[in-house]
């Protein structure tokens, strides 16, 4: 890395519009003093070389100077006996003092150049208060970041201090912003710590900025690929399968005969006529299929591969690559997916899954086709996903595992699935996407809800350059910039993972706005007030009924023993009117509209005080009226207690809501995780009509 003097990284920031104090250099300390004549004090003197990239640690800093020669006379005796000798000496005028704030940027290794901004000077190591977002930024991503910050008060004005120039601050972010962006790929680190705040403009009056060696190679974008036949095979190929002892690609071979694969399946073996009633070739080289599935020892991946020529997809199931240590090994791999010319999915994956294509990589009979695709790089999850998904109703067009993504990236096939006609939602599980820049940009331009997963955010650290700015950038900071800037949903678990693909598939395309304003009704005082507790920290809006909506609720009766506020609490049970909810909610949207109206019942009290599923399906066949007389509005249904019910019945209310477009969930927490992802994604889509985002 080589680091820029602190007077060229100034000047440099400075031609984009940074103010930075007036100043001079010389290289000795007597040189200083003449250099000084014209800058009005108090001083800053600063010694710049090899050696003083964290000046004050060194030593290298002195304020509130008379003397410019005497100062950097007794700091260059003091450098001495570190065994530092200074290339020269910066003087300044010294800034009024202000708001420390720390505005930089680093070249993340995965997704490129990200900008932070967060508390300066010696808060930035104390509080470590700071906010991210990837290049390049809009104005508006410069303000939510000031937003975010706890300290953000400070800037707002404190205790009778006035407020900060916010303006100003924000036009420094826009310009470090652009700056960095300006040295492309040479670029490395750019600190300006501190910036000093104040009511009438910013300074920054210190800057570093260290570049890369040699400018970072730029890897090729890959050709567009045509992904339909991977998800839509004419023929499949099942590489490992073995004549004598079944293992997994005798597994395999079973999953596709299970699913009743219409297209030519074949099993590669080089002496055996059929395995399993499969035909047999003896290399892919005479497969003629369109997708190849390889599950033999890791070590005879690439000479398999090799023999792929005219197959357009291989997928490497077997696992011992990079991720076991043998980076070397996947680089062969990819080598010879390149000799061969086919794209490589892998390896350490199982496999594709698309019921409307034949595609499987899980047994028994698939699933009815649906509008919910997949991308994960864990082929485990995946299938669980699957599995559990289409246990609670939703239905999947395509589903594809990637694993260590050595070629096709998780970036790539969700440009393919955002251009998708049959895919309305997105879910994707991620560890290490490979070209986050890619998945970046390929997020910020589809219009179709995704949610992401991502594991291994708080164990890993990325390996920035040791500086103030580059330790603050990481994993678990990243994630949350990219989902600010993209409208990506962000969950932290499986069943959330599956609770927002339901909700994207059911109320996506909905009109309803994504302003937090929520209404929740349903029974129990207590149960209400805990759902005020979780969808207040979910970040929406419990918003009160104005005073004609209260009027026309105890003109049906309610409001008597309990008050007519939000969450409404309401009777629901086997004794009760089904259509008591419908009518309250219809009451109040008549009279103040609401996004989105949680609906939740008490399933064990249905069958505790009765004896018969009927009074909960009329329940559910109410909300899903309720929900095709209001199609501007997203209506939740939260089925509480549901393990109470006898065997078969949450299903069937499942399947009567989800017909009537209303997702279900068990518990309050859920449905808010899934509430909040349908507003961002309604907010992001408004936002970027509208030119904010």
């Amino acid at each position: 890395m080589n680091a820029i003097p602190e007077h060229e990284a100034k000047a440099w920031i400075g031609g984009f519009g940074v103010a930075v104090p007036r100043g001079a250099t010389a290289r000795t300390p007597a040189e200083l003093e003449a250099a000084a004549g014209g800058l009005t004090p108090p001083l800053v003197v600063k010694a710049y070389g090899p050696g003083l990239v964290h000046k004050s640690d060194a030593g290298a800093v002195r304020l509130n100077v008379g003397s410019p020669g005497a100062a950097a006379a007794e700091m260059l005796g003091a450098l001495a006996a570190q065994g530092i000798e200074p290339a020269g000496f910066l003087v300044e005028e010294q800034a009024e003092p202000g708001v420390e704030m720390i505005v930089g940027a680093v070249r993340d290794p995965v997704f490129g150049p990200v900008l932070l901004a967060g508390l300066g000077g010696v808060w930035t190591e104390a509080l470590h208060d700071t906010a991210l977002r990837l290049l390049p930024v809009t104005e508006a991503d410069a303000r939510a970041m000031l937003d975010e910050l706890r300290g953000k008060a400070l800037l707002d004005g404190l205790r009778g201090r006035p407020p900060v120039d916010k303006d100003a601050l924000v036009k420094l972010l826009l310009a470090v912003g652009s700056a960095v962006e300006s040295l492309g790929e040479g670029f490395g680190e750019f600190e300006l710590n501190p910036v000093i705040c104040g009511p009438s403009g910013v300074i920054a009056v210190d800057a570093r900025r260290i570049d890369a060696d040699a400018p970072a190679a730029v890897s090729a974008a890959p050709p567009a690929t045509d992904f339909g036949p991977l998800f839509a095979p004419r023929g499949v190929a099942v590489v490992g399968a073995s004549a004598k002892k079944p293992n997994f690609g005798n597994m395999f071979l079973g999953f596709y005969k299970a699913a009743g694969f219409a297209g030519r399946l074949v099993a590669v073996h080089p002496t055996a006529a059929e395995i399993d009633g499969v035909p047999c070739v003896p290399s892919l080289a005479e497969a003629g299929v369109d997708y190849a599935l390889v599950a033999v020892p890791a070590a005879q991946c690439p000479d398999v591969v090799r023999q792929a020529r005219g197959v357009p997809f291989v997928q490497v199931m077997s696992g011992g690559f990079r991720e076991m240590g043998n980076p070397d090994l996947e680089e062969e791999l990819l080598a010879a997916a390149a000799e061969a010319g086919v794209r490589l999915l892998g390896p350490n994956c199982m496999g594709v899954y698309s019921p409307a294509g034949g595609q499987t990589f899980i047994g028994g009979a698939p699933g009815r086709p649906g509008r919910i695709s997949v991308v994960s790089q864990s082929g485990g999850l995946a299938g669980e996903v699957i599995k559990v998904g289409e246990r609670r109703g939703l239905a999947f067009a395509k589903v594809a595992t990637v694993g260590n993504s050595a070629d096709v990236t998780p970036a790539e096939l969700l440009r393919y699935l955002a251009g998708d006609p049959g895919t309305s939602a997105i879910g994707l599980y991620l560890e290490d996407p490979r070209d986050g820049r890619g998945l970046f940009e390929a997020l910020r331009e589809t219009a179709k809800p995704v949610v992401a997963l991502v594991g291994g955010r708080s164990g890993q650290g990325r390996k920035a350059a040791a500086s103030h700015t580059g330790g603050m950038v990481g994993d678990a900071r990243i994630w949350p910039a990219l989902a600010a800037q993209t409208g990506v949903a962000l969950v932290r678990g499986q069943d959330d993972l599956i609770g927002v693909l339901d909700l994207f598939d059911l109320h996506g395309a909905r009109p309803a706005p994504g302003t937090p304003e929520v209404l929740v009704i349903g029974p129990s005082g207590g149960a209400s007030v805990l759902a005020a507790d979780v969808f207040d920290g979910a970040g929406l809006a419990l918003a009160p009924l104005p005073d004609a909506a209260r009027d026309a609720l105890r003109g049906l009766g309610l409001g008597a023993g309990s008050s007519l506020a939000n969450p409404l609490e309401i009777p629901v049970g086997p004794r009760g009117n089904p259509d008591l909810v419908r009518h309250a909610v219809t009451a109040i949207l008549a009279e103040r509209p609401f996004p989105d109206v949680i609906a939740h019942v008490n399933v064990q009290s249905f069958f505790t005080f009765g004896d018969s599923a009927e009074p909960l399906l009329a329940y559910a066949r109410s909300v899903g009226a309720l929900q095709a007389e209001l199609p501007g509005t997203r209506i939740t249904l939260v089925v509480r207690n549901a393990e109470c019910a006898p065997p078969g019945v949450e299903d069937a209310v499942r399947a009567v809501a989800r017909e009537a477009g209303v997702p279900v969930y068990r518990g309050m927490e859920a449905a808010a995780v899934a509430v909040a992802a349908g507003k961002r994604h309604a907010s992001h889509i408004s936002g970027s009509v509208d030119g904010t985002a």
